[in-house]
């Protein structure tokens, strides 16, 4: 495998490069929620996942289901106040269950060194904080995946889908136009983030939050009702604007190959903005 015009690829963490099913963020945000005597669901939890943690809490309780469960517990509507005090509990509680969730995903670190010997560089995004990102970082570099560069919503002060993280990972990574990158990841916010930054983008389906089960959960599914979320899981992606989708990024081979083809003829990646 060889690329003439593609430059560098920017990996998303949980859902895509670690973490199958993305089940970290959802554990964390539900134990914080139900510990504050409001409980959340799961696909509450995962509706706007792939932002900044913080942002993600203020869309959680901006819901109209949340705010009025929250006013009938605290007797008011949820305040920033409430924001900032969900998320000081929120980093301790992600801290504390990541590295049960930092497993790189099937196919991921044999990926990853064939697009390096490809000659391509390697980024990433998150919505993770610097300080949580750490501790999964070391971790997944310990079971063979480390990205060359990695950075987090503090680092450039604004979270997905501001396009100012996969900036910074072209700086770090000292490589250009960022119309030969591609961005790969598992939530809609990630799509949006790579638009905006003026790449191509590649939606993952079938490991991260679009379906958000764990390998063995929805292998447990009858196929009817795995079809079913495979079909949404790519229309969600789809609908947020991603020039391709793959099962997983062990399955992105033939996209990247597509892309290296076009770039050859001069096509350049849609000029969206999303937001």
């Amino acid at each position: 495998m060889h690329f003439e015009n593609l430059k560098a690829v920017i990996l998303d963490w949980a859902g895509t490069a670690v973490d199958y099913g993305s089940l970290a963020p959802v554990a964390a945000l539900q134990r914080i929620f139900e510990e504050n005597g409001v409980a959340i669901s799961a696909a509450e939890a995962r509706q706007d996942m792939g932002l900044l943690k913080k942002d993600h809490i203020r869309r959680i309780l901006s819901g109209q289901r949340l705010r009025e469960e929250w006013s009938r517990v605290y007797g008011e509507a949820p305040s920033e106040r409430d924001v900032e005090r969900l998320f000081a509990d929120f980093l301790p509680k992600q801290a504390s269950i990541l590295a049960e969730f930092s497993e790189p995903i099937a196919g991921v670190c044999e990926t990853v060194t064939a697009w390096r010997d490809a000659g391509l560089k390697i980024g990433s995004t998150t919505g993770y904080t610097r300080a949580l990102l750490d501790a999964v970082i070391d971790v997944a570099a310990q079971r063979g995946y480390r990205p060359d560069a990695s950075v987090t919503p503090d680092q450039v002060g604004a979270g997905r889908p501001a396009p100012f993280m996969c900036y910074r990972n072209a700086i770090e990574l000292q490589t250009f136009p960022l119309s030969a990158f591609v961005k790969i990841g598992d939530t809609p916010s990630d799509i949006a983030e790579g638009l905006n930054a003026g790449m191509w983008t590649i939606g993952i389906s079938m490991t991260g939050n679009e379906i958000g089960l764990s390998r063995r959960d929805f292998e447990a599914r009858p196929p009817e009702q795995q079809g079913a979320l495979k079909a949404r899981a790519c229309s969600r992606l789809s609908q947020a604007g991603a020039h391709f989708i793959a099962p997983s990024v062990a399955e992105c081979n033939e996209f990247l190959r597509e892309i290296d083809r076009r770039l050859a003829s001069g096509e350049q990646p849609s000029p969206r903005q999303v937001t």
